[in-house]
């Protein structure tokens, strides 16, 4: 069982998106997909379930059924991370619902870190905590497959959700920002591997399950990639000439030379259509963009998108899993 974290230090690129089609897409192929939503921002999680059990989750008496729920025993001191509950928004997918409160662990999980260099048990059960909270979650579905939603910025929150992935996908805009954003983000995820490589042999807590932390690039997904009216095509076709040199260089640290374009890239794992006209029926209809019917509004030419959406999505998923099993 694989975990495969989305993960850039850019927002607005649609990462959220990617990770609740790509769930939906596995689901269709006959797999067991676990998506753990480690967003504070939760956007993922009001993707598949609505207000009325948002709601519920979220009650003013506190959460409970969320990612968060089940590390409160643990910020607390009163014990360790307890079950968490699996919602099955359809077949085939169970969800671990973010929360709002996640952002409270921030502090906690930051000032453990350097406590793991002098072997402190509480330090490995903290930062070992999303880690083991998700694996229980999978266990409880039988996922052949963990997809993480993380948010957009290198914080401790983010890092010891990323020391629960073995495998990373970063989606990415044709634009000046996301590049800049690969400046940060490649550097990042060398560091945090380093450091929990030289944390882990620290640990003196007997059968205490501990994240590998192999957060391993396998490539990027191109995102919103359609020429926009409001956008010179040659600024456009600047920045995708850019992305495969700049994922070799800062991500990858390999040489730029004779650098393929974005169609030719062995690491380049996709390029996906915005399909703006798709995602009001899509959140309308609580489903993915590439199961909408007559019945959800995809009339006329939306017929033709939602093909063209179903094999976008199938052919990402089915490169997704090829590289991450072929990657170490």
């Amino acid at each position: 069982m694989k975990t495969v974290a989305v993960f850039n230090n850019k927002g607005g690129v649609g990462k959220t998106s990617l990770v609740y089609h790509l769930a939906w897409m596995y689901a269709e192929l006959g797999s067991n997909v676990l998506v753990a939503d480690l967003d504070p921002q939760a956007n993922l999680t009001s993707m598949f379930l609505d207000d009325d059990a948002m709601e519920q989750l979220w009650a003013e008496n506190g959460s409970s059924g969320t990612i968060y729920s089940s590390l409160l025993p643990l910020l607390e001191g009163i014990g360790d991370v307890a079950a968490p509950i699996v919602h099955r928004p359809t077949r085939g997918i169970g969800l671990v619902a973010g929360d709002m409160l996640l952002s409270g662990a921030e502090d906690e999980l930051s000032s453990q870190w350097p406590d793991c260099m002098d072997g402190k048990p509480r330090a490995f059960r903290v930062l070992s905590a999303l880690s083991r909270a998700i694996r229980e979650a999978a266990k409880q579905v039988a996922a052949d497959l963990i997809l993480v939603d993380v948010g957009p910025n290198p914080g401790a929150l983010n890092r010891a959700a990323l020391l629960a992935a073995d495998h990373v996908v970063v989606p990415l805009a044709p634009d000046l920002y996301s590049i800049q954003g690969l400046r940060n983000l490649g550097p990042t995820l060398r560091r945090w591997r380093q450091q929990w490589a030289s944390r882990k042999g620290q640990n003196k807590v007997v059968g205490l399950e501990l994240p590998r932390g192999g957060m391993r690039p396998i490539g990027y997904v191109v995102l919103q990639h359609a020429v926009r009216l409001d956008r010179p095509v040659k600024a456009y076709e600047r920045w995708m000439d850019r992305i495969p040199g700049a994922y070799r260089d800062l991500v990858l640290e390999e040489s730029t030379e004779d650098s393929p374009s974005v169609q030719d890239d062995i690491h380049c794992l996709g390029t996906l259509k915005h399909f703006r006209s798709l995602m009001p029926l899509a959140q309308e209809a609580r489903k993915s963009m590439f199961l909408l019917k007559a019945a959800d509004g995809a009339l006329g030419g939306h017929t033709y998108a939602v093909q063209g959406c179903y094999s976008d999505f199938r052919a990402l998923a089915k490169r997704v899993a090829r590289a991450s099993k072929g990657s170490s």
